[in-house]
């Protein structure tokens, strides 16, 4: 019995295949409904990277949350907003909301973020932000 909750688990949140004896149509909807509910989480810790993706935001989470499992809506969003810098699809408001992320912790992307104690300048795209005495602000914004 555990071994089957396993691999429907990792079938709802890794991208696994369906295991037997499971229909595909309402795995393939719980799936769905699970990658929506956690875009919401990401989008309520990372609204500037959501609102910057607009109505392509469902969509670009669920294409790159597919086939991984969640390592919380505070880590999911960082890593997606990288990749997405990576790729040079981060949107302007995405860039902002990285670049203040990235002054204010350090997060080396296995391990939970932890706050900064000495001053930090992050520089995401066109935006730099700066911390110190755990205050971060936007020193050049990027252009919209």
């Amino acid at each position: 019995m555990a071994a089957r909750q396993a691999a429907l688990v990792a079938t709802l949140v890794a991208g696994a295949p369906v295991p037997p004896g499971f229909a595909p149509a309402p795995v393939d909807a719980a799936r769905r409904a699970l990658l929506r509910k956690r875009a919401g989480d990401v989008a309520r810790h990372w609204p500037l990277l959501a609102a910057g993706l607009g109505p392509a935001w469902p969509a670009t989470f669920a294409g790159w949350a597919a086939g991984r499992p969640s390592n919380g809506s505070l880590r999911d969003g960082w890593d997606l907003a990288r990749e997405l810098r990576g790729r040079g699809g981060l949107p302007t408001l995405g860039a902002e909301e990285l670049a203040g992320r990235e002054a204010a912790a350090r997060y080396d992307g296995k391990g939970a973020p932890r706050p900064r104690r000495l001053p930090a300048l992050a520089r995401v795209g066109g935006t730099v932000a700066v911390q110190l005495a755990g205050r971060v602000r936007l020193l050049r914004p990027a252009r919209r």
